[in-house]
């Protein structure tokens, strides 16, 4: 049995091996994207692992899998809004994420985000560059006098609510699903009463039709003036123009943005002495109450590992039972 995976990066390739040793499957790997062309490399191999933000649409790219006699299409990431699930499916191709690879990963880098905000360090770090190290009119606050709302209480979200609740914290949240053991950490209330009552809002929703620009002009306007925006799940979840334009008006008090629409054209490039390919990234870098990070909250020691080996197990259990608990379309394999 034969795997390939794409897009690897160096900080994986240990946890690679170890598993190959562990399972016995051999893995090839490269740093390509998965298209039109590189498809080709699939010949041969049992099953696949990707990891990329640039959608796979060309109809090629499906059709080459089935002719290879591929049964799956494994993303190594929470988000699987790149692959085309109804292409995907038409061909035959159980497609899996990883929902879980360490929630504490992304949950902590939401809360020491809004740390920063709340403390209100970027205006102070703004103020530091100019040599003004006065503190007049930059009070902070404290996260137990505070109300967190938490869109999206799934796994990430969860765990981003007990974390602040042990801060001591008021926690409220709004989802689709309410979950029975999160009622001793927080209160379910609608998106609306979310978005007037809390001091930070932070997001954890998959992408996907129903949560594009989930907060938009309309929900930005129902924020409270002194309120906080963290987004740590997918770009497109907020309307960057109407969130450029609540700044700039002051009708939030800042954000703090680890994904960005667009952003793969930018995010975990060296740009360094080249021009800035986005007109939003610009703006918003130019503010002193926003913090933007290049989508670093996966990057930790422990999820990247869990990962590599949930993908790659993922792959092993639809090629030996047909079936993985980790698929999200509706496809069955023979193995």
């Amino acid at each position: 049995m034969k795997v390939i995976m794409f897009s690897v990066r160096d900080d994986e390739e240990a946890a690679i091996r170890n598993w190959e040793k562990k399972t016995g499957v051999h893995v090839d790997i490269n740093d390509l994207e998965l298209d039109a062309e590189t498809v080709q490399r699939v010949k041969g191999y049992d099953g696949i692992v990707i990891q990329q933000r640039n959608r796979i649409s060309d109809p090629v790219i499906y059709e080459t899998l089935e002719k290879f006699g591929l049964k799956q299409l494994t993303s190594r990431t929470a988000g699987f809004d790149m692959v085309d699930l109804e292409q995907a499916t038409a061909h035959g191709l159980a497609v899996t994420n990883v929902p879980a690879y360490s929630p504490n990963s992304v949950a902590e880098l939401a809360v020491t985000q809004t740390m920063r905000l709340i403390r209100n360090l970027p205006l102070f770090d703004a103020r530091g560059a100019e040599q003004d190290f006065r503190w007049a009119g930059l009070q902070a606050r404290e996260i137990r006098s505070l109300t967190v709302g938490v869109i999206g209480a799934g796994r990430i979200g969860g765990t981003v609510a007990r974390l602040f609740k042990g801060l001591g914290a008021t926690v409220i949240a709004n989802d689709i699903v309410e979950r029975d053991d999160l009622r001793d950490v927080l209160n379910y209330v609608s998106k609306e009463e979310l978005l007037k009552t809390a001091d930070v809002v932070t997001l954890h929703v998959p992408l996907m039709e129903s949560t594009t620009h989930l907060i938009d002009a309309d929900a930005l306007a129902l924020m409270k003036r002194d309120a906080f925006l963290v987004n740590a799940s997918r770009g497109p979840v907020v309307d960057t123009d109407a969130l450029i334009a609540a700044l700039t008006n002051k009708k939030v008090a800042g954000a703090a943005l680890d994904t960005l629409d667009g952003e793969e054209h930018f995010f975990n490039q060296d740009l360094r002495g080249k021009d800035i390919p986005s007109k939003q990234l610009k703006t918003l870098r130019a503010m002193p109450n926003v913090l933007i990070t290049p989508h670093i909250g996966f990057y930790t020691n422990l999820a990247v590992q869990n990962m590599v080996e949930i993908s790659l197990n993922d792959v092993l259990a639809i090629l030996k039972t047909g079936r993985s608990e980790h698929q999200v379309n509706k496809v069955a394999v023979e193995s």
